[in-house]
């Protein structure tokens, strides 16, 4: 009787496919999915949602007596999980079965698995280009020194942003060069790690922060204009509504003729409006005591019309209201 050994075949490849896969993920390794593991099944469909966290204001008064005081408003916003397209490297299963009896798995699974992260990993960056609403640094000059990788952690600090749990700064391969010419012992990592994430890590803490370079960063094309500047119609800067998705819709006119489209990604500032702590609700000022403004980021392409009018859809939304629980601007 032949031998056979199609018993054993599935669960070599997965075994094989897995272990390269993981092995080589960077970006995507740095997302807790606690909250999604095994929430997705035949009952929930392709959406998950969880709760926001609520806040409220404080009242103060001599004696406690709240009679006078308008109660807060229990809102309570949700975030949705959402099950994304499959990426699949589709490949001819008797290659796969030849390889696997010639003791050859490895290496033709491993550019197979290579594949898959590094397209994943480029559709995760530009998921997070699109849906970061702070700013640090200036938009078009590359990081240089390791102030301006202080400064993200600064950033994220004094807006509040909770630090259960580690923070991410991702750099490409050539600010990692910059870096390494200013301060070279900040780059020394376990020597016997082996992961491509771990190889990756540059410092593990430098102000709140663990850098990491990555090759899959994603960005976008801007159109070259000397006028950026438009004018701002209505917004609407109430928490209910922006509660479900963290996103905003601004309504803008007097941008240049030319423009046609504002990509994804695009940083939108407005001036005269700055941001709020939101732990304590109070300015943020930087190192020379000046208000840090207001900024969002466009989530999807928007095309602009006759007069330069366009609507933008961005995140990290400017909400401000009488009772301030919510605000996120002065």
């Amino acid at each position: 009787m032949p031998n056979n050994f199609d018993s054993n075949f599935t669960r070599k490849i997965a075994r094989a496919f897995l272990d390269k896969f993981e092995s080589t993920r960077v970006m995507s390794k740095n997302v807790n999915t606690q909250l999604l593991s095994g929430q997705f099944n035949e009952g929930s469909g392709e959406n998950v949602d969880f709760k926001r966290p609520t806040d409220y204001k404080s009242n103060r008064s001599a004696g406690g007596d709240m009679t006078s005081v308008a109660p807060d408003s229990i809102i309570s916003g949700k975030a949705t999980g959402t099950v994304q397209d499959y990426f699949t490297v589709h490949v001819d299963f008797n290659e796969a079965d030849e390889a696997l009896k010639m003791d050859q798995l490895d290496q033709l699974l491993a550019p197979m698995a290579t594949r898959i992260v590094t397209d994943l990993e480029v559709d995760f960056a530009a998921f997070m280009m699109k849906n970061s609403g702070l700013l640090a640094g200036t938009i078009g000059e590359g990081v240089a020194t390791w102030d301006e990788v202080a400064t993200a952690g600064a950033v994220m600090s004094s807006n509040g942003v909770p630090a259960d749990d580690d923070w991410y700064y991702a750099v490409n391969p050539y600010t990692q060069k910059s870096l390494a010419g200013v301060q070279r012992s900040l780059g020394a990592v376990d020597p016997l790690v082996k992961t491509a994430h771990e190889k990756a890590t540059i410092s593990d803490d430098f102000a709140g922060m663990r850098v990491m370079t990555a090759t899959t960063l994603a960005s976008y094309t801007s159109t070259a204009l000397t006028d950026r500047a438009g004018v701002i119609g209505s917004i609407d800067v109430t928490y209910l509504t922006a509660k479900d998705t963290m996103t905003q819709s601004i309504a803008c006119t007097g941008f240049e003729a030319e423009v046609n489209t504002i990509p994804a990604g695009s940083v939108v500032q407005i001036t005269g409006r700055n941001r709020v702590n939101q732990s304590t609700r109070q300015p943020i000022l930087d190192d020379t005591g000046a208000n840090i403004p207001w900024t969002g980021v466009v989530t999807t392409d928007a095309s602009t019309t006759a007069g330069g009018a366009v609507t933008l859809i961005v995140s990290g939304p400017a909400i401000w209201e009488t009772d301030g629980a919510h605000n996120t601007t002065d």
